[in-house]
This record gives structure tokens, C-alpha cells and sequence, in this order.
């Protein structure tokens, strides 16, 4: 959990490796259930970047889905970023 300006937020903290693009269903739907509470934290694990996303997501994945490929830097570009 993470508290900006007297908010609560839940925070996915997703570590991947440079050019990784790989997000889970329950990542995507717990961003659309508490889209005003969730950040989704990517956070490169030789530390060149993190970058917290408000609002990442915006279709639910398929029933089928484990996980879904994204393009972080089009998924970056696309939410509102909250701290990089």
C-alpha cells in the first residue's frame, strides 16, 4: 500500500527485465475493480526505471486468460504516471 496526499492506494509491484511484457489477469482485473485506488508499479530490475501507472488498463482480459502481453512503453504512455 502506498499514501499520497492522504490516499490509499494497492499497489502490483511488477519486476521485470528490460523489455518484458507480461501482465497477469488478476493484475488487469484488481486495476479495473479499484481503478481510483490501484497503481501499478513496473519497476525494472537493474533499476534503471520505475515508473508508477494510475489507470493502466483498460479492457478486461479473456475468461481464458492467465496473462496478457503488453508493450510497456504504449502502456506507460497510455496511463496517467503518478512518480517515475
Amino acid at each position: 500500500m502506498f499514501l499520497i496526499d492522504r490516499f490509499l492506494f494497492l499497489i502490483e509491484v511488477k519486476g521485470r527485465v528490460k523489455d518484458a511484457d507480461s501482465v497477469t489477469k488478476n493484475e488487469i482485473l484488481t486495476a479495473l475493480n479499484k481503478p481510483d485506488d490501484f497503481l501499478l508499479a513496473i519497476v525494472e530490475v537493474d533499476g534503471t526505471q520505475t515508473v508508477y501507472l494510475k489507470k493502466p488498463f483498460r479492457n478486461a482480459p479473456d475468461f481464458a486468460a492467465m496473462s496478457v502481453s503488453y508493450n510497456i512503453a504504449k502502456l506507460v504512455a497510455g496511463s496517467e504516471m503518478i512518480m517515475e
